[in-house]
C-alpha cells in the first residue's frame, strides 16, 4: 500500500485523535480555568500530529526521523501532564488511564516507524 500523505499515516490518525480526547478534557470547569496546564497539554498533544506531518512532507528519511524523535517527545510530554491534571483531580482515573493508554501506543508505533525508516533502503518517497 502506497502512502501519499500524512494524512493516511495510522500514527497519524491517532495522534488526530489524542489531541480531540485532550481537548474535551481541557474544556471540562476546574481544567479550563487552569490557563497554563491546559494550553500546555492541548499544545504537545497537537505537536505530536504536527511534527508527524512536517516530517512526512520533507526530502528524506533522516528529516523524517528526526521529527518523528520530537513527536515521541511531545507525546511523552502529554503523558506526564495527564498525570499532572490527574493530580490536580481535573480528570478522572479512567480518563488518566485513556491517555496512557493512548501515548503508550503511540510511542510503540511511532518507534517501530522509525525503527523502519533507519533500515529501509528507500529514500525521499517512504511509502511506495
Amino acid at each position: 500500500m502506497k502512502i501519499a500523505r500524512f494524512e493516511d499515516l495510522e500514527i497519524w490518525k491517532e495522534a488526530r485523535e489524542l489531541c480531540l480526547v485532550i481537548r474535551r478534557m481541557t474544556r471540562k470547569n476546574d481544567f479550563s480555568r487552569d490557563f497554563k496546564l491546559s494550553s500546555q497539554i492541548t499544545s504537545s498533544s497537537g505537536s505530536i500530529m504536527d511534527n508527524v506531518a512536517e516530517g512526512f512532507d520533507r526530502d528524506g528519511n533522516k528529516e523524517f526521523i528526526q521529527f518523528l524523535s520530537i513527536a515521541r517527545g511531545s507525546n511523552a510530554e502529554t503523558r506526564s501532564q495527564g498525570y499532572r491534571a490527574f493530580d490536580y483531580e481535573y480528570i478522572s482515573k479512567e480518563e488518566l488511564e485513556e491517555i496512557l493508554e493512548r501515548t503508550e501506543r503511540l510511542r510503540s508505533k511511532i518507534n517501530s516507524l522509525i525503527i523502519y525508516l533507519r533500515n529501509s533502503d528507500k529514500r525521499g518517497n517512504k511509502f511506495s
